[in-house]
């Protein structure tokens, strides 16, 4: 597992949080790690064994806790909050903020009041009119979902 590939699930983690409503503080302090883990030119996998904790600590960002979240998913490739965040929240979820008129609001309500935790379950609530139901969204941003999903 490289270093991109570790700060992708971090920053993955930072989304949901964000998307969850969970203390900005935290998730931001997930995605400040990411981007530091992003481009730090030695393999995280190479300072956790010779390293440690310590070691991992001196990337910028990265504190005991987000240490520890390394070492755990250099091991067994995933960690406890993961975890716990995932069975909460589907990581599907994610992608609908890849559609255009899409942001960690509306894909949280989505979710959260309409059970549309993918795309493939968007795609069915749009076919039944469902967006007409989505407060914020508007004909314009509507119409920009419907085109996205056409093409994906």
């Amino acid at each position: 597992m490289d270093n991109e590939v570790i700060a992708r699930r971090f920053y993955r983690l930072a989304a949901l949080m964000e998307l969850r409503g969970d203390d900005p503080f935290r998730w931001r302090s997930y995605r400040n790690a990411a981007e530091a883990i992003e481009v730090w030119p030695t393999p995280l996998r190479e300072i956790a064994e010779k390293e440690g904790v310590a070691g991992l600590q001196e990337i910028p960002g990265v504190g005991k806790a987000i240490a520890g979240k390394v070492i755990e998913l250099l091991s067994r490739g995933t960690f406890d909050a993961w975890e716990r965040l995932t069975a909460e929240t589907p990581e599907s979820v994610l992608d609908l903020m890849e559609l255009p008129g899409i942001g960690p609001k509306t894909a949280a309500l989505l979710h959260q009041r309409f059970k549309v935790s993918s795309v493939a379950e968007l795609k069915t609530f749009v076919a039944g009119g469902g967006l007409d139901m989505v407060d914020g969204i508007g004909p314009k941003t509507a119409e920009k979902i419907k085109e996205a999903l056409e093409f994906y």
